[in-house]
């Protein structure tokens, strides 16, 4: 089958934490030099596109900053679509960037944020949670970056994800979120768009059922399951590969 653009997800696919899947690199290079647009789609909100764009370059791969759709990007895109500048933020410093570069405004929780927005937060307390349900429950917009209750790092290992935090206030606030991240379609459509590629002629890699491989099939896009992150077997009639190296084989 013959595609205009494959749209991979990172952690789990590419790399895990600073650890690069062997083979992927060249893999995708050999994708770029055959003429197929390649893009990252990522449901990781602690850092920016321009850090995702360096680490992805020093570890070979083929990259810019606008070829990289994260969920804090994401973040950006549906506050201002929104018209919501003042912003609160339970995140990493780099979802707290991007909304800065954007033009919005972070706000603390006291200072009447239009919304909320949650991300992955190594630094998260009981405080911070209960500010953020204060401030939902006041009015404000509650946007989730994404709901990986884990993502998997160097050796083989996992960590606990962004949903585990959005879980809690969730709970807490008794409010549902709008969720960027996979396996809603959002930052697919977002990088098909930017690409210039319908659905028909994407095709969406990634490492979990649950996010992305739903999302592409939401996003009406071939998807196509790799065994080097959360998923250890394919589903029946799931296209698979072990790793992204002997995808790129059958494609070329």
């Amino acid at each position: 089958m013959s595609f205009q653009a494959v749209l991979f997800d990172l952690d789990g696919t590419l790399y895990r934490g600073d650890e690069v899947i062997e083979g992927s690199a060249p893999a995708v290079q050999r994708l770029v030099d055959a003429g197929i647009k390649v893009a990252y789609v990522t449901n990781n909100s602690t850092q920016t596109r321009q850090f995702f764009s360096d680490k992805l370059e020093r570890m070979g791969f083929v990259c810019s900053p606008e070829l990289v759709y994260g969920t804090a990007y994401g973040a950006v895109r549906e506050a201002a679509k929104r018209g919501l500048s003042r912003i609160a933020v339970v995140g990493e410093p780099g979802l707290k960037e991007s909304l800065a570069e954007a033009g919005s405004v972070i706000v603390d929780f006291d200072e009447q944020p239009e919304a909320v927005i949650v991300g992955l937060c190594r630094t998260f307390t009981y405080d911070l949670m209960k500010s953020a349900m204060a401030a939902i429950r006041g009015g404000a917009f509650f946007i989730a970056t994404n709901e990986d209750a884990t993502f998997p790092v160097e050796g083989g290992g996992f960590i606990p994800g962004a949903g585990s935090v959005v879980a809690a206030v969730k709970t807490c606030s008794q409010t549902e979120p709008f969720v960027i991240g996979k396996p809603n379609p959002n930052l697919i459509q977002l990088a098909m768009a930017d690409l210039g590629v319908s659905p028909e002629e994407t095709l969406v890699v990634g490492d979990r059922l649950d996010t992305d491989i739903e999302a592409g099939i939401r996003a009406g896009c071939t998807v196509h399951l790799v065994l080097t992150g959360v998923e250890s077997e394919a589903p029946e009639g799931l296209p698979f590969t072990y790793n992204v190296a002997a995808l790129v084989e059958q494609i070329l």
